[in-house]
């Protein structure tokens, strides 16, 4: 996967998440809700929560695969390099984990952005091998289109992200050992 500054991934995502509800504050009150005598909070809080969350699971997992990792980086869009650079040189499995939680952050962002058709379309069902895939907020989880995908009591299939980004990383891991030989 290419961390350049000019492609779609999680550090980029996460740039964008964290500078978009920064400079756009939510300032109203929210829909359904009676007005509130109190400002509203400068930022979407459940953003911020999830901001909060992706940067402590990467710093985690860094740290349990390198206690000596040093400080984490203060920027949370940075964590990502960070992470790279302080698990180069644990095993594989470590390696791959940490990219199964940055491909599966780049698609809660993305998620969380309202960008989902770009990001989960491109896939395809774990189950079936078809494309069709689409997001399900309120299941919180990735459905198949495909009408005979189904699971043993006759619904549809779907998946989590994690198993998604499994599966991505996995495939990309295949591609660049038959790319080496």
């Amino acid at each position: 996967m290419n961390h350049g500054d000019d492609t779609d991934n999680a550090t980029q995502r996460l740039r964008q998440l964290s500078t978009y509800f920064r400079e756009h504050p939510v300032t109203g009150p929210s829909v359904g809700h009676a007005p509130s005598r109190t400002p509203a909070a400068p930022l979407h809080l459940a953003t911020l929560d999830h901001i909060t969350a992706s940067y402590a699971e990467v710093v985690e997992h860094t740290r349990s695969a390198n206690p000596d990792a040093g400080p984490a980086p203060a920027r949370a869009d940075a964590v990502y390099d960070w992470a790279r650079e302080h698990t180069a040189h644990a095993d594989e499995a470590v390696q791959q984990r940490a990219a199964v939680i940055e491909y599966r952050q780049y698609l809660e962002h993305a998620i969380r952005a309202g960008d989902w058709r770009k990001v989960i379309r491109p896939h395809r069902c774990p189950e079936c091998r078809t494309f069709g895939l689409m997001w399900k907020d309120e299941m919180q989880r990735v459905l198949c289109t495909n009408t005979r995908c189904v699971d043993r009591d006759g619904f549809s299939t779907t998946v989590t992200l994690s198993r998604l980004a499994h599966e991505h990383v996995a495939k990309q891991k295949s591609l660049q050992q038959v790319s080496a030989t």
